[in-house]
């Protein structure tokens, strides 16, 4: 059984309240910030990598080198039909049976576009092949830009790719997008400690997870077994006394 806490991210302190959070482990959907808060377990981490603690093996760098030919083009928060074309590709081969393979093109618009903070979309293309018209979509990313990182929403990518790694691509060049920016973190979502689809996280070196109210090292991803045990859970109201908001501004005339 899940739970979550959440809160309406809304009005023109938004951007503020979601850098703020977002920083004690919670993350955005549209217009809604939440953060898992199950009963039995609080094995779902917050994910980030120190960027300048970022050192890239050579099995990623042979990623890089797969991928080299692929552009990227960053966008502001527009659904296209392209993106929904990949994007229900992605879904039908990799979550057929998730919570969001039955999306239309109106929910998918929604997800990109319904944030009131600032965000893009990072397309990544790739050169056409035979009567092929344009550079056709190999992936896209939903980003978040905080005042301290980028934050990737979620990703998705042609299937046809996948031998290519263009998931670890993504995160890659997202690396060196903060760099160039000057943006210490990128925010990766959630790991949880023994999840097979979340593995791929701690292959990334300077990863560090928010837990017991502070980020830290992952270390050892062994060492986290004892999240998914029910003592691992404090009392909701600890949990909610414990988050810090931002400070409020007051305005005088």
């Amino acid at each position: 059984m899940e739970r979550k806490l959440f809160t309406a991210l809304q009005g023109e302190h938004a951007q503020r309240l979601n850098d703020t959070l977002s920083k004690q482990g919670f993350r955005r959907s549209q217009n809604v910030l939440y953060r898992p808060s199950c009963a039995e377990c609080s094995a779902c981490l917050s994910a980030r990598i120190r960027v300048a603690d970022f050192t890239i093996s050579r099995s990623q760098s042979r990623i890089l080198k797969r991928n080299a030919g692929l552009k990227r083009n960053v966008t502001s928060p527009w659904a296209t039909e392209d993106q929904f074309a990949l994007f229900r590709r992605y879904l039908d081969d990799r979550h057929a049976d998730g919570g969001m393979a039955d999306m239309d093109m109106f929910e998918f618009a929604a997800m990109i576009e319904e944030t009131p903070i600032k965000s893009r979309v990072i397309e990544y293309t790739r050169a056409p092949v035979g009567h092929e018209r344009g550079r056709p979509l190999v992936s896209v990313c939903l980003t978040d830009v905080f005042d301290d990182g980028l934050s990737m929403v979620y990703s998705f990518y042609d299937p046809a790719f996948a031998a290519d790694s263009p998931g670890t691509h993504i995160i890659l060049d997202h690396i060196a997008i903060a760099r160039e920016a000057g943006l210490p973190y990128v925010y990766l979502g959630y790991w949880v400690p023994g999840s097979r689809k979340m593995g791929y996280k701690a292959g990334f070196s300077g990863l560090e997870i928010y837990k017991g109210g502070l980020w830290q090292p992952i270390g050892d991803p062994a060492d986290h077994g004892a999240e998914l045990h029910p003592l691992s859970v404090d009392p909701i109201a600890e949990q909610v006394a414990r988050i810090a908001l931002p400070e409020a501004r007051i305005t005088r005339e």
